[in-house]
């Protein structure tokens, strides 16, 4: 999907493009490849890098065309994974600048309605690049809410019953914090890279996207750490639970043993002394259950009951 924003006290949607527009393509089709490739003439390999799912944040320049990709969060229908990153590419020569993403994103959509809503005006390619990651910044706090609420949600459904889909949840969930950690350090160093042309300071607060990617960093760092030290909480306590249960049959086969022992010695045929008695049963009997009862008694005391 193809669509041209003019900068008017916010971003404005048009129908065609102006000198200094700005051109978001969404899951590009043939056609808008082809309008990339042979009308704009960008870089195929530009077009290609944007591609890949897992191209890093990075800064690139050919033929007077300059690459910016950074990487953004986004909500996935996937169980398995809820969250991931995709990279987003700026793409601008002149007066054309073009952002292409190959997924559908909340976050784009949100920012043309924040630049409504604020009369934020882009003075140029490279404050849209910074606004951007700015956008980026707060969307992966926005998402770690979420992942903070599943965290919770897996812990409390563990408390409950320790069971493999719960674990498995957590596991998913930390896969999540590891793509948005890896994300989030190459867009750190994506704007390291842009703090160094000095006209940029001019014009934009760098220090309060600083604050927003530290923010980003740090908690997912927290997030990260506390969902680990869950993971190894209760893989102690499914191991504890474990040794209980060994335990527990342990003494119920020591004590079932006392009288299969007895009953074995009596039963062989020797003489015993109790072959004539009548009563010979009841004293067999009798031994196997006052020394299974000891037995009972003695693993009750070392609490392997």
């Amino acid at each position: 999907m193809r669509t041209f924003y003019k900068n008017n006290n916010g971003l404005i949607a048009t129908t065609e493009w102006t000198p200094n527009c700005w051109i978001n393509i969404e899951c590009p089709t043939e056609a808008e490849k082809k309008y990339l490739l042979e009308d704009l003439q960008i870089p195929e390999a530009f077009y290609n890098d944007i591609e890949d799912i897992d191209e890093r944040p990075r800064i690139e320049i050919e033929n007077g065309w300059t690459l910016i990709i950074m990487r953004i969060p986004v909500k996935s229908n996937d169980v398995k994974l809820p969250f991931h990153t995709i990279p987003v590419g700026v793409v601008f020569k002149g007066e054309v600048c073009i952002t292409i993403s190959f997924h559908k994103t909340e976050m784009l959509t949100d920012f043309v309605t924040y630049t409504k809503r604020k009369n934020i005006n882009i003075k140029d390619n490279f404050d849209l690049v910074l606004k951007l990651l700015l956008s980026s910044s707060v969307w992966f706090l926005k998402y770690l809410k979420q992942v903070n609420q599943k965290i919770k949600l897996a812990e409390d459904n563990l408390e409950k019953s320790i069971k493999n889909e719960e674990l498995q949840a957590l596991l998913q969930i930390e896969k999540c914090l590891v793509l948005f950690m890896t994300s989030l350090k190459g867009n750190d160093i994506l704007l390291h890279r842009i703090k160094n042309i000095k006209s940029q300071k001019e014009h934009f607060d760098l220090d309060l996207l600083e604050d927003e990617l530290r923010q980003a960093q740090e908690t997912t760092n927290i997030y990260s750490d506390i969902l680990t030290g869950t993971m190894d909480a209760y893989a102690s306590v499914i191991s504890n639970n474990m040794n209980t249960i060994m335990k527990q049959m342990t003494s119920i086969s020591i004590i079932l043993m006392i009288p299969t022992l007895i009953a074995s010695l009596y039963g062989m045929n020797v003489p015993n002394d109790l072959e004539d008695n009548r009563y010979g049963i009841w004293i067999v009997i009798s031994v196997s259950v006052l020394l299974s009862s000891f037995g009972v008694f003695l693993f009750k005391r070392k609490r392997w009951f």
